[in-house]
């Protein structure tokens, strides 16, 4: 059997009614801003130092590798909690393990589009995903179409969120790289840090699949018998359980949101329609489903729903359209953007 090909994320389907614009994003670096929310503060003291570095126009590893040399020490004493791109100007966090060793001048480190902001002493070394999110401005330009629309739409995201689909970068340019995953499965060889990525872009393509077809059928954020529910803020989850108004008020506040699944060993915890859901999208791509199994992953979850934290908006220009909100880590703004104007 032939297994469905991926789809695009710009074909995914849309929550509100479909985007009442058309804009263009990143014009410009400064159009796509991002800043690390670590969740917690430096220590003061340690054998590590913990730097806010200010990036334009440079990939995370490019920039990691460059203080490493200008630090003087080995690139395994680098950490960072998350990529960020290239094409934006970044705020994040990188730590230097500097034990027994002054500091450097970081304000003549020499590269053009790279500020270091901050330094300051810290005990143990910045984790990947040792983050707690991100906060984005995003402006939109060369906006056409409905501004009463846009201003419908921008209130329902504000109230209801936005399907939680991985963002394209997920998914390789072009999108290849869930079909590259087919043929790793098939017996392709790739290194160590290709095989991380396809694992991640087969996951990530069957998660968005379910979140599709609940998107389709107006349940994306309303719960389904036998939902399996995310806790906000954490990995956690919890269900099924029969759905009460404790529940109900819960999902009101953004404690909970309904769930999907990021496959793996054995089966989904979800019963009922949700778990029928998910299973009938895993037994419609076997080679991915058989592929993350005999690779080890265990089934874990992820919301459904994204709530923009502090989502708000203003218009710079008559074709300037300026978004401005924070979201969990592993969480995409171009998703966010993708439900007000097509093209970002």
């Amino acid at each position: 059997m032939n297994e469905p090909n991926s789809v695009s994320v710009s074909e995914l389907p849309f929550a509100h009614g479909g985007p009442p614009l058309a804009a263009r994003l990143r014009a410009r670096p400064e159009d796509f801003v991002v800043e690390e929310i670590l969740g917690y503060s430096a220590d003061g003291e340690g054998e590590h130092v913990l730097l806010e570095v200010e990036k334009r126009g440079h990939e995370t590893q490019w920039v990691a590798r460059e203080l490493a040399r200008y630090a003087d020490i080995s690139p395994v004493g680098i950490g960072f909690a998350g990529l960020k791109d290239r094409h934006a100007v970044t705020r994040q966090a990188f730590s230097l393990h500097l034990a027994g060793r002054a500091e450097p001048d970081w304000a003549a480190f020499p590269h053009e589009g790279v500020r270091i902001l901050s330094a300051t002493r810290h005990r143990r070394k910045l984790k990947r995903g040792a983050l707690a999110g991100n906060r984005f401005i995003l402006t939109l330009r060369d906006v056409q179409g409905d501004r009463e629309a846009a201003e419908r739409v921008l209130a329902a995201m504000s109230d209801r969120g936005v399907p939680n689909y991985f963002g394209a970068q997920r998914f390789g340019r072009g999108g290849a790289n869930v079909e590259r995953a087919r043929a790793m499965f098939a017996g392709k060889r790739v290194d160590k840090r290709t095989r991380s990525m396809l694992l991640s872009a087969a996951r990530s393509h069957l998660f968005n699949t379910v979140l599709a077809g609940r998107v389709e059928d107006g349940c994306w954020d309303t719960p389904l018998e036998g939902e399996i529910w995310s806790l906000a803020g954490s990995r956690s989850w919890f269900g099924p359980e029969p759905f009460d108004e404790t529940l109900r008020g819960r999902l009101d506040r953004g404690d909970i949101h309904p769930s999907g699944p990021l496959w793996g060993r054995g089966e989904t915890p979800a019963g009922g329609e949700a778990g029928a859901r998910e299973r009938a999208a895993a037994e419609a791509m076997p080679a991915l489903v058989d592929g993350l199994v005999a690779a080890g992953m265990d089934q874990e979850r992820r919301p459904l729903r994204l709530l923009p934290q502090q989502l708000g908006w203003s218009w710079e220009a008559d074709d300037a359209l300026a978004l401005r909100f924070a979201l969990p880590a592993g969480c995409y703004a171009t998703v966010v953007a993708r439900e007000l104007a097509r093209g970002a």
